[in-house]
């Protein structure tokens, strides 16, 4: 059996942002989960192979024993920093990548996979066969982070598409602390953020503050 996860505050980090500020991946992933982040997607497009394992053996030894560690698209590299011991949770994917059953059948029954969704169409395809563990819905917002994310659907138009679906749902893409209570009345499991956190001048108290108002305090 897979774990259950905890999405509430799902951080997804960008390398250049993290630097920045002065920071690397691995010192901003730290500091969020001190301050409350429950679940790590590392994510870094256009990486070798090789470089996106180190970083994801590095952090992965560092907070995946407390929270889930998620690779983003790279289902080798997953494959790889678990052949090697590492504590990694799962992969998340988009449609664009390796078909959701294939990658159950070369993960195995207890990794997590989660998968970007846009559409009632594709909410419905990750249904079938009960492969996927989550979806992550979106964009809330126009975001710079991906190059080819969908428009902004705003906090309703994410809240009515995971209303469409069984599975967990995290929104996803240009989210602010703002949004949050919103989000989790919609319904929503969680919000992924990533320049909430990545950009924050203290990933720690970024993330302490968007997991309050996640949980009902409201943006202090």
């Amino acid at each position: 059996m897979r774990p259950p996860i905890d999405l509430s505050l799902y951080l997804v980090t960008d390398e250049a942002q993290c630097r920045s500020r002065g920071r690397t991946t691995r010192e901003t992933v730290l500091a969020a989960v001190d301050g409350g982040a429950t679940c790590v997607q590392l994510r870094a497009k256009g990486t070798d192979g090789g470089s996106f394992l180190a970083e994801v053996l590095d952090i992965a030894e560092a907070v995946g024993r407390r929270v889930p560690v998620i690779v983003n698209d790279r289902v080798d590299v997953l494959l790889a920093a678990r052949e090697l011991g590492a504590p990694v949770a799962g992969v998340h994917l988009g449609q664009s990548d390796l078909p959701v059953s294939v990658v159950r059948r070369l993960i195995g029954e207890e990794a997590l996979i989660g998968l970007s969704a846009a559409t009632p169409a594709q909410l419905r395809a990750a249904e079938g066969g009960g492969a996927c563990d989550y979806v992550g819905i979106g964009t809330v917002r126009a975001t710079r982070t991906k190059t080819n994310a969908p428009a902004g659907l705003g906090v309703d138009g994410v809240g009515a598409l995971a209303a469409l679906t069984a599975l967990p749902a995290v929104a996803i893409g240009g989210i602010a602390i703002d949004d949050l209570p919103g989000l989790r009345a919609a319904g929503l499991e969680g919000a992924a953020v990533v320049s909430a956190i990545c950009l924050a001048e203290d990933p720690r108290d970024a993330a302490a503050r968007l997991r309050e108002a996640w949980e009902g305090g409201g943006p202090a």
